[in-house]
């Protein structure tokens, strides 16, 4: 085996690609605080720019063509790679942190939105036993009408009693209810 001290990175790089691990670990020893450095500088974080690094150096591993020395030297390649990855990092990390805000908020929602299905529940509890203390002709012109969506002359029709008992029915006991909730605690 050959010394790797001697090669110049291009020919360092054509050993990856034959599959030889000590030409990237020569790679690595010649560049990697370079790359790492770049990355902790642009993260900020030691954890993600060493991923960041085992990821570009992984890349050159994989796909050695790549690196081009007529376009510039080994160094500015990793450099480069270092780079554009360790920004898609702070735009993910963006991203997530504006999606977790988002998130938040609409949790905030939510909890108003159960608590307010809570109350409209109690309160439908309320209306409810208040409709059944109703006299049974007071509670059959009121279901037909408000909660079975029909006019006061259908609810004659159905009931067999003139229109203006119907009224009259629907009247008073919209009133007791209206009582019997005001004093079970439902404000006006």
């Amino acid at each position: 085996m050959e010394p790797l001290d001697d090669l110049g990175d291009p020919q360092v790089v054509v050993l990856i690609g034959r599959y030889d691990e000590r030409a990237l670990a020569e790679l690595y020893r010649r560049h990697g605080r370079a790359v790492y450095g770049l990355a902790r500088r642009i993260l900020g974080d030691p954890t993600e720019a060493e991923d960041v690094t085992q990821e570009v150096f992984l890349h050159l591993w994989r796909n050695p063509a790549r690196f081009d020395p007529a376009r510039g030297t080994l160094r500015t390649y990793l450099l480069t790679q270092v780079h554009g990855r360790a920004v898609d990092v702070v735009r993910s990390r963006t991203s997530r942190a504006r999606r977790e805000a988002r998130d938040a908020r609409a949790t905030a929602n939510a909890t108003y939105d159960i608590e307010r299905e809570v109350w409209d529940l109690a309160l439908a509890e309320r209306v409810s036993s208040a409709l059944d203390a109703l006299p049974a002709e007071e509670r059959a012109a009121i279901d037909l009408a408000y909660f079975g969506g029909h006019t006061y002359r259908e609810v004659a029709q159905m009931l067999s009693a003139p229109e203006g008992t119907v009224k009259s029915r629907i009247r008073k006991g919209l009133q007791r209810m209206r009582s019997s909730l005001v004093e079970g605690g439902v404000p006006r």
